[in-house]
């Protein structure tokens, strides 16, 4: 009997798990910190970055965060105050 009742907990406990699977929320309303522990200022070669998020300081974070994903899938927080990032900066902003 008591290995029944373990059973249906477990069952119960895996159908609650896959109804919760397909459910995301944007990363800014998840995370309220900085992402960027540490930055890269050495320049990187625009072919090799996919896509750059530029998230302004705020309430989440003191610094402003320049976030490039590379082509390979790797995310790298750049240094905002390196001139080469400085330049796609101000490439995004006058979009």
């Amino acid at each position: 009997m008591t290995g029944k009742a373990v059973a249906a907990v477990l069952i119960l406990l895996l159908i609650s798990a896959l109804g919760t699977q397909g459910e995301l929320m944007p990363r800014s309303a998840i995370e309220l910190r900085c992402q960027c522990i540490s930055t890269h200022s050495k320049f990187i070669h625009p072919k090799f970055i996919q896509n750059v998020n530029l998230t302004p300081s705020g309430p989440h974070c003191k610094n402003v965060e320049v976030i490039a994903t590379l082509r390979n899938g790797r995310e790298v927080c750049l240094e905002p105050s390196a001139p080469w990032v400085k330049l796609i900066i101000k490439a995004i902003l006058d979009k």
